[in-house]
C-alpha cells in the first residue's frame, strides 16, 4: 500500500508476526511503516502535553500574577489528567482501531494548542481558564497509551524492545523539543500580524502565544498522515470487557509500581526541571539548559529497550533503579541551604544522570511487559499447537492493555514530582524533603525488581 493512500488494506485481516516466513515476507515492512508514522505523532503529544513546562516560566514576564504554587499547579495539572486519561486510551486501540484512534486522537490536540494560543495574549484571562487549557494538554499525555499499545502488536517479541522503545523514545523528543522551541517562537512574531501582538516585557516583546499555535500545522499534517498511511488490525480487535482480565493479573500492578519509577521519574522531573531550576537557583536562565535533561532521557530509552533484548529487562531495570536511587543522593547534595552555596553544575550532572537512567528504564520495564506476559500464557497452554497459538494471541492482547494500563498509573509522576517540590519549598523551604521520599521509593522498586524479576530463581525471570 502506498504511504499516502487509503485502500481496503488499510484494515489487515490477518497478521502473525512470529511466524518469521511472514514476518520477512511483509510482515516487517508494514510494521515499520506503522512505526515511523506513529513516532512524530507521539512526540507532538508529548510536546502539547509539556508545553506548559515553559509556558508558565513565561507568563510573569508577560503580566500574569500567579503565585509560584499557582505555576507549579499549572506545570502539574497536564500530567493528572494526561494520566487519568491513559487508563482509557489503554482499551481504545483493540476497540476502534489503531489508525483511527492515532488520527483522531493527534487532530485532538488542536483543541490545548489552539486554546494556548488566545488565552496567554490576555493577563485577564481568569487563572480558571488556565487550568482547563492545563487540563486540556492533558489529552497529549493520554495518546501514548494508545500508541504504544498499538505499536506492540505489530512487532515480534525479539524486536517488542527495540520497537517500543524507538516508539517512546524518539516520541519522548517532544518534551525537550518543546523545551527548545517553545524559547525561540515567542521571542519573534513568526505567524506575523495573523499570531496576535506581542506583550511588552522588560527584555523586549514576548509572543507567548506561538507557544500553542506553532504545533498547529504539523498536528494537522500529522493527523492526516495516520489516517491516510496506518493500518488497523483486525487480530487485535477486542472488547473491554477481554482487556480487562487484566486487572486480575499480580504482574500488571507489579510493572505499574516499576513504570511509576522509570516514565514517572521522566515526565515528572521533566515538567517540574525549569521552575526547581528558577527556584533553586534563581541566577541561572533556567529555559537555556532545562531542555538537555528531557533529551538525554529521550534519546537513553531506545537503548534501553535494545539492552534489554540482548542481555533481559530485569537485569536492566534492577540497576537502573540502583543508578537513580545514587542520582538523587548525589541532587541532594548540590542544592543550596543549610549554608551551603549550592553547585548548579553538580546539580545538572547528577539530574543529567537520572534523566538517562529513567530513559534507560522506560525502554526496560516495557520490554518486560510482552516477555511476562507470554510466558505466563504460553505456561498455562497446553502443548498443542493450537494451544501454543491461542496463548500467544491472548498474550499480545494483555501485554498491550497493560503497556497502556501501566503507562497510565506511571504518567501520575509528572503530577506529583512538580507537586511535591512545590509542597516540600512551601512547607520547609528546600526541595530536600521531597528528594528524600524520591530515594525511598527508588529503593522499594529495587526490591520488587530483585524478588519477582531479576533473582536467580525469580518466580518470572524476563
Amino acid at each position: 500500500m502506498p504511504l499516502l493512500a487509503v485502500s481496503a488494506t488499510a484494515l489487515i485481516q490477518h497478521w502473525n508476526p512470529e511466524d518469521a516466513a511472514f514476518w520477512r515476507g511483509q510482515g516487517r515492512a508494514v510494521a515499520r511503516r506503522n512505526l515511523w508514522l506513529s513516532i512524530p505523532a507521539l512526540a507532538l503529544s508529548f510536546a502539547v502535553w509539556m508545553v506548559w513546562s515553559v509556558v508558565v516560566v513565561n507568563l510573569p514576564a508577560a503580566g500574569f500574577r500567579y503565585s509560584t504554587n499557582q505555576l507549579f499547579w499549572l506545570a502539574a495539572l497536564p500530567a493528572l489528567c494526561g494520566a487519568t486519561l491513559r487508563i482509557f486510551y489503554s482499551f481504545a486501540v483493540p476497540v476502534f482501531g489503531g489508525r483511527r484512534w492515532t488520527a483522531l486522537s493527534t487532530a485532538s490536540l488542536l483543541l490545548p494548542a489552539l486554546g494556548i494560543g488566545f488565552a496567554v495574549q490576555d493577563p485577564a484571562t481568569p487563572y480558571e481558564v488556565m487550568v482547563l487549557l492545563a487540563l486540556l494538554c492533558g489529552l497529549g499525555g493520554g495518546n501514548f497509551a494508545s500508541s504504544m499499545s498499538n505499536i506492540s502488536f505489530f512487532f515480534p517479541k525479539a524486536e517488542k524492545g527495540t520497537a517500543l522503545g524507538l516508539n517512546a523514545g524518539l516520541g519522548n523528543l517532544g518534551v525537550s523539543m518543546v523545551q527548545v522551541v517553545v524559547p525561540l517562537v515567542v521571542a519573534a512574531g513568526v505567524f506575523g500580524t495573523v499570531g496576535g501582538a506581542p506583550a511588552p516585557t522588560d527584555k523586549g516583546p514576548l509572543w507567548l502565544q506561538n507557544a500553542g499555535f506553532v504545533w498547529v500545522p504539523f498536528i494537522v499534517a500529522s493527523s492526516l498522515a495516520a489516517w491516510l498511511g496506518m493500518n488497523d488490525l483486525a487480530d487485535a480487535r477486542a472488547s473491554f470487557g477481554e482487556q480487562a482480565v487484566i486487572f486480575t493479573r499480580r504482574h500488571n500492578w507489579l510493572m505499574c509500581w516499576l513504570y511509576i519509577g522509570t516514565f514517572g521519574s521522566f515526565i515528572g522531573y521533566s515538567a517540574g526541571f525549569p521552575l526547581l531550576i528558577q527556584s533553586q537557583f534563581p541566577g541561572v536562565n533556567a529555559l537555556q539548559v532545562a531542555w538537555l535533561g528531557p533529551l538525554v532521557g529521550a534519546l537513553s530509552r531506545p537503548l534501553g529497550g535494545w539492552l534489554s533484548d540482548r542481555v533481559g529487562g530485569a537485569r536492566v531495570t534492577f540497576w537502573t533503579f540502583a543508578v537513580m536511587a545514587l542520582g538523587v543522593l548525589a541532587v541532594l547534595m548540590t542544592l543550596p541551604g543549610a549554608g551551603r552555596a549550592g553547585s548548579f553544575a553538580g546539580f545538572l550532572s547528577a539530574f543529567l544522570l537520572l534523566f538517562a537512567a529513567s530513559g534507560v528504564g522506560n525502554g526496560s520495564t516495557f520490554r518486560m511487559i510482552p516477555v511476562i506476559f507470554l510466558t505466563l500464557h504460553q505456561r498455562a497452554a497446553g502443548p498443542h499447537v493450537a494451544a501454543q497459538d491461542q496463548a500467544v494471541r491472548d498474550a499480545n492482547k494483555e501485554a498491550a492493555a497493560v503497556l497502556g494500563f501501566s503507562s497510565a498509573v506511571g504518567a501520575y509522576g509528572g503530577f506529583f514530582i512538580p507537586k511535591s517540590y512545590g509542597t516540600s519549598i512551601a512547607l520547609t523551604g528546600s526541595a530536600e524533603a521531597a528528594l528524600i521520599c524520591f530515594i525511598a521509593f527508588y529503593v522499594s522498586c529495587l526490591a520488587i525488581t530483585w524478588w519477582f524479576y531479576s533473582r536467580r530463581h525469580a518466580p518470572m525471570p524476563c
